[in-house]
């Protein structure tokens, strides 16, 4: 045999070894790992993201809901497992940026252990009192709070959420005392506040919304950085006019992170597509339905912010005394 049907025949050999194991990773599906319940914000995002990306690949991704310890048991599971790009993490402020301060006791780091590759979302909360409340304004509600201190009682979703630190965080913003009270889940506050037993609610959008829209709860600001389409009369909480809030932004950031070793031109290769994927209009449309905004960078824009909010909520986490064990 010649040199060069020689050459040929050893290429052909290693050409079909590689693309055959190429195409077996291809055709194995994507999961997309969420650490919560089936039908929330993270869950619809996520199913979304996994359409477009299916779509774009030519490959299954699939969505996984894995809910438990506050987003801690989905979250370890995709840190142990392979990275070899077939799971992924759908995360979110609380659990990459709020839970390592807030629980005791985590096997992992999901800042240390988890690598960012893109994010494509934000959601503020909206703040309500009921509707027959005499308050209109956010500059009211402080100065409420500040004539009758720890009077004011403020419903969450539970102990080490958003909504319960967006509280102690305009509490420590504005000098007030304010009591918070934990409920399980959102519908519970929501339902307590609409009818009086308590003051007022730092709550995700759509649920919140639907009462606004019914005339049972009064919004009067949101805790993103602009108004929202959903709600665009409705104030962001830094344009209150007061001093205090000047720049007050609390929101829950949403993306997709990989196990710590993923290569380097896979997660590259992802983030690319996940951004063409968020930038649609398709996928927009139903952030406006959630309540959320675009927020779109890749994996240097997510691990900054990540840090960011890290360093925020720990300082809050640490000054309400908030821990679970």
């Amino acid at each position: 045999m010649d040199r060069a049907r020689r050459g040929l025949l050893l290429g052909l050999v290693a050409a079909a070894g590689l693309p055959a194991r190429a195409q077996q990773a291809d055709a194995r599906p994507i999961r997309i790992v969420v650490p919560f319940a089936a039908g929330g914000g993270n869950d619809v995002f996520a199913r979304q993201m996994a359409k477009g990306l299916g779509e774009l690949r030519k490959q299954g991704v699939i969505v996984d809901n894995k809910p438990g310890a506050g987003g801690n048991l989905g979250a370890e599971q995709v840190v142990r497992s392979a990275p070899d790009g077939s799971t992924l993490l759908l995360g979110h402020t609380g659990t990459v940026s709020i839970n390592p301060a807030l629980y005791k006791g985590l096997k992992f780091d999901a800042r240390k252990d988890l690598l960012p590759v893109a994010m494509f979302a934000s959601s503020a909360l909206v703040l309500v009192v009921p509707a027959a409340s005499k308050i209109r304004t956010v500059a009211e509600l402080v100065a409420e709070a500040r004539a009758r201190p720890g009077l004011l009682d403020y419903a969450s979703s539970g102990s080490g959420t958003g909504g319960h630190l967006t509280g102690e965080l305009f509490a420590q913003r504005t000098g007030t005392r304010i009591n918070h009270i934990p409920y399980k889940g959102t519908n519970p506050g929501l339902t307590d506040l609409a009818g009086g037993q308590v003051q007022m609610m730092f709550s995700v959008v759509p649920p919140a919304l639907a009462l606004v829209k019914g005339g049972r709860l009064r919004a009067i600001a949101v805790t993103g950085a602009r108004r929202l389409p959903s709600l665009p009369d409705v104030p962001t909480m830094a344009e209150s006019g007061l001093r205090e809030l000047a720049g007050f932004e609390s929101t829950l950031t949403y993306g997709i992170l990989a196990p710590r070793g993923t290569p380097d031109a896979f997660v590259k290769e992802l983030s690319a597509q996940m951004l063409q994927v968020a930038g649609s209009a398709e996928f927009q449309s139903r952030l406006d339905v959630e309540g959320a905004v675009p927020l779109l960078g890749g994996p240097a824009e997510y691990a900054a912010l990540i840090a960011k909010e890290s360093a925020l909520w720990a300082g809050i986490v640490k000054a309400s005394g908030a821990t679970v064990e």
